[in-house]
């Protein structure tokens, strides 16, 4: 099953000011997933190629000074794959941080349908700060928009 695209009802709710926001869902069928299984399922081994152009990602940005997500200082609760973890409850996970060209939150979602059924959503908020995050936010839409539903895909990969 491919991810589909929601809007996301209300990005205030998640990051004040934000000026972005996204959500991809997907329904599973007797996996049994709590949200911390479902974002280290699908953020924990990502497809290579996606892999790769987090680290060209990397490479571009290291010279702006801005967060490449490797910072060890910048995670005081964790990770999960690449994303520090700032909150975690049984159906809901909130990853991101806080730069000075922006802000984001990754927020993964499980929530019961029934019958084994489970929606797992993943939703992306973003505020920025100035050009500069503006800008990158333009930037890496395109590419946001096709690494989400492949990333949130690998929960139904054993």
């Amino acid at each position: 099953m491919i991810p589909a695209a929601q809007t996301f009802p209300d990005p205030d709710s998640a990051l004040a000011g934000a000026q972005f926001a996204d959500r991809f869902v997907l329904v599973t069928d007797g996996l049994s997933l709590t949200a911390i299984g479902a974002a280290e399922r699908s953020l924990g081994r990502t497809p290579r190629w996606v892999d790769w152009l987090t680290q060209l990602r990397n490479l571009a940005v290291r010279p702006l000074g801005l967060k490449t997500g490797q910072e060890p200082a910048s995670a005081p609760n964790g990770r999960i794959g690449i994303f520090p973890l700032i909150s975690q409850s049984p159906g809901k996970v909130v990853l991101g941080l806080d730069d000075r060209h922006l802000d984001f939150r990754l927020l993964v979602e499980v929530r019961d349908l029934g019958m084994g059924r489970q929606e797992v959503a993943a939703s992306t908020i973003v505020k920025t700060h100035n050009l500069l995050g503006q800008a990158y936010l333009a930037m890496v839409k395109p590419f946001h928009r096709i690494i989400v539903p492949a990333v949130l895909a690998q929960i139904l990969k054993a």
